[in-house]
């Protein structure tokens, strides 16, 4: 990982000052934080993050179709990463970075309003402990520390437990949702397809993971909504039924 130019790495040390009361940890900013742009991609264009990118597959293939874009895809598993990464340099991807760090500390590496959009793809449902959901109330903060005011937010996902709990959090903090549908290839989507272009971005591009879940007949559940300044936030407090299935061993890979 430390071969590629397009590849950062950070550690918690590395931007953790302190425990803030011996509980919460107080953040430095990361030297790259408002300086994307300038430093990395050397343009104005507006910046996209896919978190808990795995290898890559949304990172690397949105920078293909919107070369007036920048895409930083976000994950602490390197071994995934790298595969996004190689594909990136062997091909010449100039609008394309990866950043290597635990995604509770996004807010450490990007400044205020610096980020366009997000992308969240096939993450862990994290069913035991709502923090850790990439779609929480706690990370909704987070992002909106970093994202512009009216920024889009894109899950797609085969977790109907994620997907539920998305809902109703979109709900009860009146975001407003551009896209919701259930089952992405199975039914026809609200909202004017034609239009909404995200649609189409959802739909053609298939991640490793995402090949599994179809393989096995699971439907995939996709939502995008804006993000809006919220001064407090409703935390989802209803009973949700867990998911039953499990994912494929890591030696699996679906056909391509």
């Amino acid at each position: 990982m430390e071969t590629f130019g397009n590849v950062f790495q950070c550690g918690a040390h590395d931007i953790i000052v302190s425990h803030g009361n011996g509980v919460l940890p107080v953040e430095k900013k990361h030297a790259m934080a408002g300086q994307w742009c300038t430093n990395f991609f050397h343009n104005a264009n507006p910046i996209v993050l896919e978190l808990g990118c795995g290898r890559g597959e949304y990172t690397v293939g949105l920078a293909r179709k919107y070369p007036e874009k920048n895409f930083i895809g976000v994950d602490i598993k390197g071994a995934r990463m790298w595969a996004g990464a190689k594909e990136a340099e062997s091909e010449g991807l100039k609008n394309v970075a990866f950043l290597r760090t635990n995604i509770e500390f996004i807010t450490a590496f990007f400044a205020p309003n610096e980020v366009d959009e997000i992308w969240i793809t096939f993450c862990d449902p994290q069913m035991k402990k709502a923090t850790k959901r990439l779609t929480s109330t706690w990370f909704m903060q987070r992002y909106g520390q970093i994202v512009r005011s009216n920024g889009l937010i894109h899950l797609k996902t085969d977790s109907p437990f994620l997907y539920t709990y998305t809902c109703e959090m979109l709900r009860l903090n009146a975001y407003p949702v551009l896209a919701n549908t259930a089952d992405l290839y199975g039914e026809e989507a609200s909202n004017d397809d034609n239009r909404l272009s995200f649609l189409a971005d959802a739909r053609n591009l298939k991640t490793h993971y995402e090949k599994q879940w179809l393989d096995r007949g699971l439907t995939i559940k996709y939502l995008c909504w804006q993000l809006k300044p919220l001064s407090s936030w409703e935390e989802p407090a209803i009973e949700i039924e867990h998911d039953t299935y499990r994912s494929y061993g890591r030696n699996y890979n679906s056909p391509e």
